[in-house]
């Protein structure tokens, strides 16, 4: 483990991927190929219809399974969503909230996000809280300004003795399924930024909380981008679909 004592988490995001039986056939090949020993955290964000799969699939093993997104209600009138103890009934230990495909295509806002990160704790369910700028903010150096609207906003009602259970997942919009990644130097400027953050609400949180990258990484540039002081992992996106590439990544957040 680093210094820090952060422990890398890798977590593979197979957005809109899998039907269950390739699901199940994914999770037979990936496992034999994860590092033992525990030194890094490794999981995997699955379509809804394939989380019983998976977690029947990841059985015994220390794979995580996470959901894609959550409604902050436990039940009610919200067609077409599922809530926090559904998750937990399967055994889905995490949840991704506040994707920016999740914001740009289904109007997920700052404001429903800090319903939805405290709603997840307090379920016993683990956040990977996206954030992250377009194009046209960073161009217009707006960065800090988005990042600091959608970090506070969304931790506000996070008890302080919780924040460093949040994951925060930094993934500029504009590296997002492009093929175009951050260069690491602008990965850790980006992540130590966000971790001063959570600094402004609690110091010792923001040297636990573990922040990671995510946006277009791939067993070519995974290295370098992980070896960053302040990377404590990656989000990974079309690269998790192949068992093999995924535990490559995995392998290269090693300590």
């Amino acid at each position: 483990m680093p210094e820090h004592g952060r422990r890398p988490y890798i977590s593979g995001n197979w957005k809109m991927a899998k039907t269950l039986s390739q699901a199940r056939t994914h999770i037979e090949a990936l496992l034999p190929l994860l590092p033992a020993g525990g030194g890094i955290e490794v999981g995997v964000c699955v379509p809804f219809t394939a989380l019983e799969a998976v977690v029947s699939a990841a059985a015994g093993s220390d794979l995580r399974v996470c959901a894609q997104n959550m409604h902050q209600q436990d039940e009610g009138a919200y067609t077409g969503e599922v809530s926090a103890p559904m998750l937990v009934e399967l055994g889905v230990t995490g949840v991704v909230l506040g994707h920016s495909e999740r914001r740009l295509h289904f109007c997920e806002t700052d404001r429903g996000l800090q319903e939805k990160v405290p709603a997840a704790l307090a379920a016993g369910l683990q956040p990977i809280l996206c954030v992250g700028e377009t194009d046209e903010e960073r161009e217009q150096g707006d960065m800090e300004r988005r990042l600091r609207s959608q970090v506070q906003e969304a931790l506000e009602k996070v008890p302080l003795e919780r924040l460093a259970e949040v994951v925060i997942a930094y993934e500029p919009v504009w590296a997002i399924g492009t093929g175009k990644s951050a260069t690491p130097e602008q990965a850790q400027e980006a992540i130590s930024f966000v971790r001063a953050l959570v600094g402004d609400r609690s110091r010792p949180a923001a040297e636990a909380v573990r922040v990671l990258y995510g946006g277009s990484v791939k067993a070519e540039n995974a290295a370098e981008l992980l070896g960053q002081p302040d990377v404590d992992g990656a989000l990974v996106g079309g690269a998790s679909l192949d068992p093999d590439g995924f535990a490559k990544i995995v392998a290269a957040a090693a300590p």
